[in-house]
């Protein structure tokens, strides 16, 4: 059946007014979550969150305790959940997903997604030499040799799972999967940020602050992606286009 011109006026009509609702909302939230980073910095850097990262810490740790609360299983299976947010896993699943794009000569879309994981690993390196924090003093944690402050795990796992997360809502069909995949992208960032806590390598606000930024940096990311998109410089416009995950 074939569409009357008002009806189709009015999709168009209603498509332009999602983009310009979107745009502004998406810019929002990442001011939103910068302004949240800033002001847990400037906290962070005053000393007035040692309390709350020392309950925290407690809780999974109590004073006395040679290690993290529950059983032997438990603590080994937090070793492998925060490896999920290293540099070798995650670089290995980006260059997984860029080989698949290029095989399929979605090449824009590949560089896009390799230079959102490199450019999130520049700025979580370079706050850490900004900010310089001590790691918590913490017996039987993990060694580790960088700063504390902003947990680079917790930022690049954010980076890497939301991106790859609204990477598959443009091939899901159905808000459920949508909501799936987002879901589990979010839950695998919210994972590995509390795992760097209960193995005691990170304050509870070194964490926060690496989802900020990392949430942040991962949806300016997605926005640029979708402006190029419809300029014809990741991939033809209409494909896809109305499965984005943000409208921009």
């Amino acid at each position: 059946m074939n569409q009357s011109p008002q009806s189709t006026q009015g999709g168009i009509m209603a498509r332009i007014g999602k983009r310009e609702i979107g745009l502004p909302v998406t810019l929002f939230c990442v001011a939103a979550l910068v302004l949240g980073f800033g002001l847990l910095a400037g906290e962070v850097m005053e000393g007035d969150t040692m309390g709350f990262d020392t309950r925290v810490a407690r809780f999974f740790r109590p004073h006395g305790a040679t290690g993290p609360i529950g059983p032997d299983w438990l603590h080994e299976m937090a070793r492998d959940v925060t490896s999920l947010g290293s540099m070798f896993v995650l670089c290995f699943l980006i260059a997984a997903v860029a080989g698949y794009l290029l095989l399929v000569r979605k090449r824009g879309a590949a560089a896009l997604v390799v230079g959102s994981i490199l450019g999130g690993t520049v700025i979580s390196f370079g706050l850490k030499l900004l900010f310089n924090r001590p790691r918590p003093e913490i017996p039987g944690g993990i060694q580790v040799f960088t700063a504390s402050f902003p947990s680079s795990h917790a930022m690049l796992s954010a980076v890497t799972y939301l991106t790859l997360g609204a990477l598959m809502t443009r091939v899901a069909v159905g808000a459920r999967l949508k909501a799936y995949f987002m879901g589990l992208a979010v839950f695998l960032t919210v994972l590995v940020g509390t795992s760097r806590v209960y193995v005691g390598v990170h304050y509870a606000t070194d964490v926060l602050a690496g989802w900020c930024v990392g949430s942040a940096w991962a949806v300016l990311c997605w926005v640029a992606a979708l402006r190029l998109q419809r300029r014809g410089k990741v991939e033809p416009p209409g494909l896809g286009a109305a499965e984005a995950g943000i409208t921009a």
